[in-house]
């Protein structure tokens, strides 16, 4: 049986813990929340199950350190954790420290990583399993899957897909580590430098209509509910657009780029650097009409 310290949180986090739960392989000695959630479904489990409920704002401090080490957990597993482990905490365990990451390493790591696929107009996402090392994304593939995304994804499917191909994923990785079945793969051997994805703020869901189309519609799936939404100005209204339809047959042309050209009964047509776009589900309290200009 390998005993695991579960450093867990959110939807990514529960369906894992169901499939880690229900195999007798495992054992979760702990499950230590983000510092600022109140995971109540996390809460339940430890509840049912017997499990320590932890929380503290530095896993890497003393105190922490000191406490976790009551449980001789076999394994440290993270899945949507939000601290960075250091060297002291990573190799406590016999089998170390392992990340479950949204993302095809090394070119995705770091935040956000559906959402900038989207943005990029990727046409695959991964999930890999790694070992936790001191960067940031970057300790040895213990195993990387990838999904395909079409143009009828947005971040809300993808969202709800990855919760589950993050619980399937970490369970077989999980498996192989059980079975001593493991290859670990450098990243360095996939490339050599690899991408670093930053967290989205406040303010990068200012939509810029001085792109393609094409750009227009990634950037506006890629923040849908239950992200930001893209955003847009009328005069001094703030325009809130949760979805687009890219239109392949629309005309290259010059034009006032943010431009409406067309109204229509649950959307807009609007011009961009170098077709036109159709936008829907719109919030607003600006009163649109063809000619106004999004800016």
């Amino acid at each position: 049986m390998i005993r695991i310290g579960y450093f867990a949180d959110g939807p990514w986090s529960h369906a894992a813990f169901e499939k880690i739960q229900a195999d007798s392989r495992f054992k979760v000695e702990f499950i230590c929340v983000r510092n600022d959630s109140n995971d109540e479904k996390l809460k339940a489990y430890c509840q049912q199950y017997n499990i320590p409920y932890l929380k503290h704002p530095n896993v890497n401090s003393e105190e922490f350190i000191i406490q976790v080490k009551t449980y001789n957990a076999d394994l440290f597993v993270s899945m949507s954790f939000n601290q960075i482990f250091k060297k002291e905490i990573i190799h406590m365990p016999r089998l170390k420290t392992i990340n479950c990451h949204a993302g095809k390493l090394p070119m995705y790591r770091g935040r956000n990583i559906l959402n900038w696929a989207l943005i990029n107009d990727e046409k695959e996402y991964g999930v890999t399993v790694h070992f936790v090392d001191e960067g940031i994304d970057t300790g040895d593939i213990i195993l990387q899957k990838t999904y395909p995304i079409t143009d009828n994804d947005t971040y809300a499917t993808l969202l709800a897909h990855a919760h589950q191909s993050c619980a399937d994923v970490l369970y077989e990785a999980l498996i192989l580590i059980a079975e001593d079945r493991i290859r670990p793969l450098k990243q360095k051997d996939i490339h050599s430098i690899g991408m670093y994805c930053g967290m989205r703020k406040s303010g990068d869901e200012i939509l810029n209509w001085n792109q393609s189309s094409r750009e227009i519609f990634n950037f506006i799936r890629a923040i849908c509910k239950p992200g930001p939404q893209a955003t847009t100005f009328l005069d001094n209204y703030e325009v809130k657009i949760n979805s687009s339809e890219y239109l392949q047959d629309a005309p290259v042309y010059k034009g006032v780029n943010g431009q409406i050209l067309a109204k229509e009964e649950d959307s807009y047509i609007v011009k961009t650097q170098d077709t036109c776009i159709r936008i829907k589900e719109i919030t607003t309290q600006a009163k649109i009409k063809v000619g106004d200009r999004l800016k």
